[in-house]
């Protein structure tokens, strides 16, 4: 799994911010204590206090004694920072007073560290180090502990770590990492279902709507704001010249979902998110979905999609990537092209046969089928993809951009109802065209 490095100052600096915003409003205490951490109320001492944090052991010496010994618990979030950064941005230095950080192989040194992070840093901060520490320091292999996997601060990329690491992991430590990747799935269904779930079936419904609809199917509520002229103030009433209401069909599967789930090392956190919302699909009556993950072989993890803690650990993170084949599977399950959403997730790093991954995407819209290439789901920046296989499928009128999951569900909704896709604007960060 590829890991983005976090740099010293944005932890010490995410940090800092937070114990400052504290300190304004007169609550900074010393974390897990509630005694006064005696932090000054001088707004120059203030700033050298932050910046002495910010900048390390290091910098006390060079600052002509401007900084203040750390004592309490900036002595201890001092301490914590240090073993993790040393050298402060550059970990590789060499030279004099030059250190990189280090906690060493000692599960228990490693386990106090992971205690005191999560004592004296907020929970976005503690993630970021944790990040940090696995990928400066190796710390992987000491996630196949037990133990170490109670005491960590679980993330979606903490997961995606996991997935990749699940292979080697020992029978006692299994059940205990299912047990932190339940808890990060769970999070995300509760904070993603029902959004996603209200917004599909408002699309669904809109795409069955009825003008002659049986007394039971009528949307009251659109057939009164449809007819609000036709109000008759004699009699407080509304006639209604024309009814509106959805169709015997809300009831049946009206619509085929194919999620196609890159499942490179590069890819974990949408891996992650798209199994959460391949679930939450699956659980509405009006979709049929299916879910299909691929490197260089294809894997059809739709019969698991009930748990997606299940379909997350029936992936195997890393490996190649065959697009075509994979397109080539889910162009097979079609059965009504014109009732059929595909969605792609995907970097589009192909290592397969480009001139066929198009020729697919190609024949699917010609057929009917509405295509959707994302390049993430997730919370991170603009991500590292091929631009010449997004503009080629944007020439084909399959736009590739990156989504968050907080928007994926308004997406689908506009996929759905054969809308255009959102990619202008906040919805959607659209692919760039390549450099000529």
């Amino acid at each position: 799994m590829t890991t983005t490095t976090t740099t010293t100052t944005d932890a010490a600096s995410a940090m800092t911010t937070d114990m400052a915003t504290r300190t304004e409003t007169g609550t900074e205490t010393e974390a897990g204590t509630g005694t006064d951490t005696g932090t000054s109320t001088d707004p120059a001492a203030e700033r050298l206090r932050r910046w002495r944090l910010v900048l390390g052991a290091d910098s006390a010496a060079g600052a002509g004694g401007g900084f203040a010994a750390l004592s309490g618990a900036d002595g201890a979030m001092d301490s914590a920072l240090e073993a993790l950064y040393g050298g402060r941005g550059d970990p590789g230095a060499q030279g004099p007073g030059s250190r990189e950080g280090g906690l060493g192989g000692s599960a228990p040194r490693v386990a106090r560290w992971l205690g005191d992070i999560r004592t004296y840093f907020p929970a976005s901060v503690v993630q970021v180090m944790q990040r940090d520490a696995i990928d400066r320091l190796g710390l992987a292999a000491l996630l196949l502990e037990p133990e170490m996997l109670e005491a960590v601060e679980a993330d979606v990329h903490l997961v995606g770590t996991l997935l990749s690491l699940h292979k080697a992991m020992p029978e006692t430590t299994k059940e205990t990492a299912r047990a932190v990747v339940r808890k990060v799935v769970e999070d995300l269904e509760k904070r993603l279902a029902t959004r996603t779930r209200a917004t599909l079936t408002g699309a669904l419904d809109r795409s069955a709507r009825v003008t002659r609809p049986r007394h039971r199917d009528i949307d009251w509520d659109r057939t009164i704001r449809a007819n609000l002229k036709n109000y008759l103030p004699e009699y407080r009433t509304v006639v209604p010249e024309r009814l509106i209401g959805y169709g015997r069909a809300a009831r049946s599967v009206k619509k085929d979902v194919i999620l196609c789930i890159d499942q490179s090392g590069s890819m974990a956190a949408s891996v992650v998110y798209a199994s959460v919302f391949g679930a939450v699909l699956a659980s509405m009556r009006s979709l049929d979905t299916r879910l299909v993950v691929f490197d260089t072989s294809v894997v059809d993890l739709t019969d698991q999609l009930s748990d997606p803690v299940d379909v997350l650990f029936g992936t195997q993170l890393g490996g190649g990537t065959d697009i075509n084949r994979a397109l080539a599977y889910c162009q097979s399950r079609i059965t009504r092209p014109a009732e059929t959403v595909v969605v792609l997730i995907s970097d589009l790093y192909e290592g397969g046969i480009r001139d066929g991954m198009l020729k697919r995407v190609a024949a699917m819209k010609a057929a009917g089928v509405r295509f959707v290439t994302l390049l993430a789901l997730s919370d991170e920046g603009a991500p590292a993809y091929d631009r010449e296989h997004a503009a080629a499928l944007a020439a084909l009128g399959a736009p590739a951009f990156a989504c968050t999951p907080d928007l994926f569900p308004e997406v689908m909704a506009a996929a759905l109802e054969k809308r255009p896709l959102p990619v202008p604007g906040t919805a959607a960060r659209p692919a760039a065209a390549p450099s000529p």
